[in-house]
């Protein structure tokens, strides 16, 4: 089985996201020692935004002269780790009640018309199910469902929809909330967060098995 392993926080060894991602990753390896990894850290080596010159590269105008187009070789890299993948661990951070603009343009090279998704007559299908995606989330305040911020939250609930939009449904989140409350709250919820990692790990390993 294949792994792939992405980052996006910006904060190096201070951010929770990396280690809750680090964790999922170090259990899922213990607990599968043949899945092979392939990490992605899109602080370290980001995927460049979308702009109308590599947009043409990825759906060139009929006729264009090949020649002519810029070339995406990250955005294409990016693809193929992804449809390979058959388990993604993301790093999500919650930046400004979303995701980091980083994740964002890793995810404008993986929704692509043709490969993860079509459109026919009855509407979107969604091209890449059968893959398990797990989320380490982790956000300074409270915004899970029934938390005062919930109305804030266009942070998991966006991952949610895009990733069922190209056909996922299998999605676990493991959340680390209130970080920003002081260094007691973060350690609460950094502890209670790796903690439910060893859960999810052995529920996967059990249908695994």
């Amino acid at each position: 089985m294949k792994l792939l392993h992405i980052d996006s926080s910006i904060l190096g060894e201070a951010s929770a996201s990396r280690e809750l991602s680090a964790a999922i990753v170090t259990a899922l390896t213990r607990a599968m020692p043949n899945l092979e990894i392939v990490r992605r850290d899109l602080d370290a080596d980001p995927i460049p935004h979308l702009d109308g010159r590599l947009l043409a590269a990825i759906r060139p105008a009929p006729g264009a002269d090949p020649s002519s187009l810029a070339i995406d070789e990250k955005g294409a890299a990016a693809l193929d780790e992804f449809l390979a993948a058959d388990i993604v661990v993301i790093g999500a951070p919650m930046y400004n009640f979303t995701i980091p603009s980083q994740l964002k343009a890793w995810l404008d090279r993986i929704l692509i018309a043709g490969k993860t998704f079509r459109y026919d007559e009855s509407g979107a299908k969604g091209l890449a199910g059968g893959k398990k995606v797990i989320i380490a989330s982790s956000r300074g305040g409270l915004y899970a469902p029934g938390m005062p911020q919930q109305a804030n939250d266009f942070h998991e609930p966006y991952l949610r929809a895009i990733l069922g939009f190209i056909g996922i449904d299998d999605i676990a989140i493991i959340r680390a909330e209130s970080l920003a409350y002081g260094p007691e709250p973060r350690e609460k919820a950094m502890r209670a967060a790796l903690a439910s990692v060893a859960s999810l790990v052995a529920g996967m390993s059990a249908r695994a098995a």
